[in-house]
């Protein structure tokens, strides 16, 4: 079994997308108005419009109502992808200003348009950094 991509729905797939774009500086594939992804080496993060949920059956989803997971981002600079993301013209909003945490990671929390939690992150620990294959 391989994790390909996360999918978050969403009512406006243009916003969501030029935000995460703005993020991650990758380029979203959009090969609908209805649908785009932020392709990584590691996962692809796929952005749906409310709309695509009816075509899985009955609109499972509700739109900005995620309130239990994260978008995760490997970084190699957390603080240096904060100073450019705070320096821009993106209207960030930050939950957590990078913070090293226990587990040995240093992390920024924002949140999406949508609300959605994404977090950066950048392995600072012997430990941590061994797990994720940074040196």
């Amino acid at each position: 079994m391989n994790l390909v991509s996360t999918r978050l729905i969403t009512s406006d797939v243009s916003r969501l997308a030029s935000f995460y774009e703005t993020l991650t500086g990758v380029t979203a594939d959009r090969p609908v108005d209805a649908f785009a992804e932020i392709r990584t080496p590691s996962g692809t993060l796929a952005i749906g419009h409310v709309s695509t949920t009816a075509l899985f059956g009955p609109a499972y989803a509700s739109v900005a109502d995620n309130r239990s997971s994260i978008v995760e981002f490997l970084v190699d600079d957390v603080d240096a992808r904060f100073a450019a993301l705070t320096a821009g013209s993106l209207d960030l909003d930050v939950v957590l200003e990078p913070t090293t945490m226990p587990w040995g990671n240093r992390s920024l929390l924002v949140r999406d348009p949508d609300g959605n939690l994404v977090n950066f992150f950048t392995p600072v620990t012997d430990a941590a950094r061994a797990k994720f294959g940074v040196e």
